[in-house]
C-alpha cells in the first residue's frame, strides 16, 4: 500500500464538473493499492496516518495528528502510484492491485479511518476520471509505503 499524504487547508475532488468529495483542514490521501496488499497493510496504514503528527501545536512544532486537530480526510484512489517508469517511456502498472481486489480495500480503508475516529472521511469515486483541487498547507507532502510494500 502506498500513500501520498498532503496536509491541506482545503481539498476537493470532482467528476464531470460535480464535486463528489470536499474537506477543509485535514489530509488529502492519494491511496495506491498493490497486488499483494491485505488487511495487515490496511490496518497498519490507517493507524500510521491517523496518528502521524504533522499538524502544528501551539508552539509551531509538528506535534498533532489529524485526530488531535479534528481534521477531515479526503481519500482518492490512485493506481498510478504503482506506475513503474524504470524502463521505456510509458509506465507499467503491473504492480497495481486489480480493481476487483483494490476497490474493496479502498472502501475498507475509508471505513476504518472513520472507526479510528476521523470526524469526516470524504472520497472520490474508484476508477473515475477525477479532478483534484488542493491547497497544500506548509507545504507538507509525505510518501508512505506499508511495511509489506518495501
Amino acid at each position: 500500500m502506498r500513500v501520498v499524504l498532503q496536509r491541506c487547508l482545503e481539498a476537493s475532488v470532482s467528476i464531470d464538473g460535480v464535486v463528489v468529495g470536499e474537506i477543509e483542514h485535514g489530509l488529502l490521501i492519494l491511496l495506491g493499492i498493490a497486488q499483494e496488499d491485505d488487511q495487515q497493510d490496511l490496518e497498519w496504514m490507517c493507524q500510521k496516518l491517523s496518528g502521524l503528527r504533522i499538524f502544528e501545536d501551539d508552539e509551531g512544532k509538528m506535534n498533532r495528528s489529524v485526530l488531535d486537530v479534528e481534521g477531515a480526510v479526503l481519500v482518492v484512489s490512485q493506481f498510478t502510484l504503482y506506475g513503474n517508469c524504470r524502463k521505456g517511456r510509458r509506465p507499467s502498472f503491473v504492480g497495481a492491485g486489480h480493481p476487483t481486489m483494490a476497490e474493496p480495500l479502498v472502501d475498507e480503508f475509508c471505513a476504518r479511518m472513520k472507526e479510528i475516529g476521523v470526524r469526516d472521511v470524504q472520497t472520490g469515486r474508484f476508477g473515475a476520471d477525477m479532478k483534484v483541487h488542493l491547497v497544500n498547507d506548509g507545504p507538507v507532502t509525505l510518501i508512505i509505503d506499508s511495511p509489506n510494500s518495501l
